[in-house]
């Protein structure tokens, strides 16, 4: 089998798992309106459809001529799967305050260790940590600008998470998180000391 037959099997496994344990939840104490959330799902459902396109049979998604040499291919199946691994910790680590919607839970408390020390949104982070690596396996413009558009979905429903759990938590407490840990991307270098900003 081929990294690019390989990839689809990985995001599959990988929603089967997630959506197996949404069960693992604390009850929802409030939710921003829908009107909120509706731009980025749309958002993500655009970007995920263009992701997945060729796999769809799309023939405005053909791969790009260039051979990808297998070497190559089976490392971007493997940085697929540390994105979805970086997910599941996240998860785990985030346990039953984790909802796939935008909510406050019962009891709900700003997490600030194991990968929520790294960035804000670890589980939004791993899975696009997977869809650059399956737009590059992919080989197709079109699955690239999925990637970026999944992004731009993941930035906006990040936006709206945060200013949401501000409101439910209290600004001082949620600003004090947000200056210290980055949104998406970890930092690479230390933080200057005395600097507040994200």
């Amino acid at each position: 089998m081929k990294p690019i037959e390989t990839i689809p099997w990985f995001w599959f496994g990988w929603v089967v798992s997630w959506l197996a344990a949404a069960f693992w939840s604390d009850r929802t104490a409030a939710r921003p309106r829908f009107g909120a959330e509706a731009p980025y799902r749309i958002v993500l459902l655009f970007g995920t459809s263009m992701l997945f396109a060729r796999q769809f049979g799309a023939q405005f998604a053909a791969p790009l001529t260039f051979p990808l040499p297998a070497v190559f291919g089976w490392g971007l199946v493997a940085v697929a799967c540390l994105g979805f691994a970086f997910c599941w910790w996240a998860r785990v680590h985030l346990g039953r305050l984790w909802s796939g919607h935008v909510t406050k839970k019962a009891g709900h408390r700003v997490v600030r260790t194991g990968p929520y020390a790294l960035v804000r949104h670890p589980i939004y982070t791993g899975v696009l940590v997977a869809a650059l690596a399956t737009s590059l396996l992919e080989q197709n413009l079109v699955a690239i600008a999925g990637a970026a558009v999944m992004t731009v979905g993941f930035f906006l429903k990040a936006r709206v998470e945060e200013a949401f759990l501000r409101s439910e938590l209290g600004a001082s407490v949620y600003d004090d998180y947000r200056s210290r840990v980055p949104m998406l991307m970890p930092r690479f270098t230390p933080r200057p000391r005395g600097s507040t900003s994200a």
